[in-house]
């Protein structure tokens, strides 16, 4: 019997994506990812290191649900560590082209229908729906169709995104962006 080794998994070409963010989101990261050393993960080692002390680990139902949470944790660690490792901050208050969209411009356009949205373009770590705030325009990252099409408009322009639907012109009518300082 002869032993193949295993064929190593193809590794991508090119560069890594980009991992912009704003500074408010990175500073949401690193705020996560504080309170994940500080906080949580003390209390569930101090909890698992408890229950282990009381002897059969196989039916203790506070080590079991313990250890899983722990490495539910530490994944998400993993996780933050490397996302903010990766980042590239961008402040959107210190763009000078503030009659285009780029990143972090907050766009209303008109859809076809006359309704009207404003959308916050931001980086993908920014779009989760814990971040939004009643009254704040809709985060979508710099990456979604919508953005995309939007990137690079001024008032006035349409621009065409690509739904499941079928293709879609929308009127910017507004951008805006952070004031500075």
């Amino acid at each position: 019997m002869q032993r193949r080794q295993a064929a190593a998994a193809p590794v991508p070409s090119g560069p890594a994506p980009k991992n912009y963010i704003t500074p408010a989101g990175f500073g949401r990261l690193q705020t996560e990812l504080r309170d994940l050393l500080r906080v949580e993960r003390p209390k569930v080692v101090e909890v698992v290191s408890w229950a282990a002390g009381n002897g059969d680990r196989s039916e203790n139902g506070d080590y079991i649900y313990g250890k899983k949470r722990l490495r539910e944790i530490d994944r998400r660690i993993r996780f933050l560590t490397k996302r903010l490792e990766a980042a590239e901050v961008v402040d959107p208050a210190a763009q000078p082209r503030r009659d285009q969209v780029f990143f972090g411009a907050t766009v209303t356009y008109a859809r076809e229908d006359d309704t009207e949205i404003t959308v916050m373009i931001v980086g993908t770590d920014e779009t989760d729906a814990a971040f939004a705030n009643p009254g704040e325009p809709q985060r979508v990252s710099w990456v979604s169709p919508v953005a995309r099409a939007l990137l690079k408009a001024r008032a006035g322009d349409l621009v065409t995104v690509r739904t499941p639907t079928g293709a879609e012109e929308l009127e910017v009518v507004a951008i805006s962006y952070p004031s500075p300082g």
